[in-house]
């Protein structure tokens, strides 16, 4: 039988729900993409109020938005100062800083932000350094991974630096995902609903259900890999 507690606990689920979509919104992408520690620690914050309304009764759903409201505000306001002042950026977000300096590591550096060696070469190896020897300079950024320059004998030469002649970078285009068709991206492409029928047909497919993905890059042919097809 449904319980009223059950129906309380819906709403509130709900509510804090759409509560915490909408902040995300307001609050943008960066908050996704750079996770610092402060923004790690927010997350948990805002997280833990939602959890306080869900589980203790005496917690009223009304008190946890207007407490979500006021920390999402906190936050749009650094994220204001951040943009308007310059100054506050290290402050507010940490500054990235030189742990590798002409193939030398700055062990001042890696102690001021609490780095071992071992941590240090596992944030390396992530970009493709597998020798400390590799990397000339190494800058460790504020979200905690590293940027590096290889030496010039390790790193990857360029096309510049072996005379390729330049030619056109094309952009690959899903046009079908999951069964069904992406109608913005064949726009993008320049391309119909009738002409990429016709390729399903062609490469012997019946409907556009068939195909897992399909993915189109302007001067090859259509690639499709159909839903019980193993990628080659």
């Amino acid at each position: 039988m449904f319980d009223s507690t059950y129906g309380s606990l819906t709403v509130e689920l709900i509510v804090g729900f759409f509560a915490l979509l909408l902040l995300t919104k307001i609050l943008g992408k960066n908050q996704l993409s750079q996770l610092s520690p402060f923004d790690f620690v927010s997350a948990l914050v805002v997280g833990e109020l939602v959890g306080n309304a869900i589980y203790d009764d005496e917690v009223s759903i009304f008190r946890v938005l207007v407490a979500i409201a006021i920390w999402g505000t906190l936050i749009y306001i650094i994220e204001i100062l951040t943009q308007k002042i310059r100054r506050s950026r290290s402050l507010l977000e940490g500054s990235p800083s030189i742990v590798i300096y002409k193939g030398k590591v700055d062990f001042k550096a890696l102690k001021k932000n609490k780095l071992d060696i071992n941590q240090l070469q596992h944030l390396l190896r992530d970009k493709g350094a597998f020798s400390i020897n590799e990397v000339e300079h190494g800058v460790l950024e504020t979200d905690g991974t590293i940027t590096i320059l290889k030496k010039h004998a390790f790193d990857t030469p360029k096309n510049q630096e072996l005379n390729i002649k330049p030619s056109p970078v094309p952009l690959p285009l899903l046009v079908i995902l999951d069964g069904e068709i992406s109608k913005k991206n064949l726009e993008t492409a320049n391309l119909t609903e009738e002409w990429l029928q016709k390729e399903i047909h062609r490469q012997g497919y019946k409907e556009c259900k068939e195909i897992l993905y399909g993915e189109w890059i302007e001067g090859d042919a259509l690639y499709l890999q159909a839903f019980e097809q193993s990628p080659s």
